[in-house]
Order: structure tokens, then C-alpha cells, then sequence
């Protein structure tokens, strides 16, 4: 081979990896919704800044939304996983606060592959 050859053959690989983020990509984040015990309580929009709490079995939940993300902020349960997710910005992401029975679901426009097949 060329070094013309092995530079196409270079850039073609590079052109490929790149265009795995693109495809993949689960669009923007639109709403955050927050379930109790499996029911919706609500829907909120990352649009502005808001809280929320939540009340559960034992006590109080409290969900912090910011432009684009949100996360659980506080939580009784006793081992704070939820807590420790973090903010979460795009569709399809979950904190489940199991001890508590609240969750929180990050939701948008279209939703992700998990996986293609034919």
C-alpha cells in the first residue's frame, strides 16, 4: 500500500468513530417526571430552576431541577444512592430511591437505541 492509501484508510476510520456519538444520541432533555409509588406526581419542565418535595414512607424527598438537568437532593433512605446519581441530563436516565418509593425519570424528544438488530 501507498501512503495515499494508508491515509484514506486512516481518515475513514477516524470519520467512522466519530459518527458513533451522532448516531447514538438521545436528543435533548425536555421534562423530568417523578413517580411515588409507581403514580406520576409530577411532571416538571427543565426549563427554570424549581423544587419539589415528595412525601413517601419515611419522610420527605426533595427532587432540585436546574435548566436542562435535575437530580434528587435529599432523601430518608438510608444508604442515599439516589442522592449519590447526581444530576441527571438525558432521556432515559433514572434515580430510584427504592426505600422511599420515589423515582425520577429524565424524559425528552425521541428515546435511544439499546440495541439494532435486523
Amino acid at each position: 500500500m501507498r501512503p495515499g492509501d494508508w491515509l484514506v484508510l486512516l481518515l475513514a476510520t477516524v470519520l467512522t468513530a466519530a459518527s458513533f456519538p451522532l448516531l447514538w444520541q438521545k436528543g435533548a432533555a425536555e421534562r423530568a417526571v417523578v413517580r411515588q409509588d409507581g403514580q406520576v406526581v409530577a411532571e416538571l419542565a427543565l426549563t427554570a430552576p424549581r423544587t419539589l418535595a415528595v412525601s413517601g414512607p419515611l419522610g420527605t424527598t426533595v427532587i432540585a431541577v436546574e435548566r436542562g438537568r435535575a437530580r434528587v437532593a435529599s432523601d430518608p433512605g438510608p444508604r442515599q444512592l439516589c442522592v449519590r446519581q447526581g444530576w441527571l441530563a438525558r432521556p432515559g436516565e433514572m434515580a430510584l430511591c427504592a426505600p422511599n418509593r420515589v423515582s425520577l425519570t429524565i424524559a425528552g424528544g425521541r428515546g435511544a437505541y439499546d440495541t439494532l438488530a435486523y
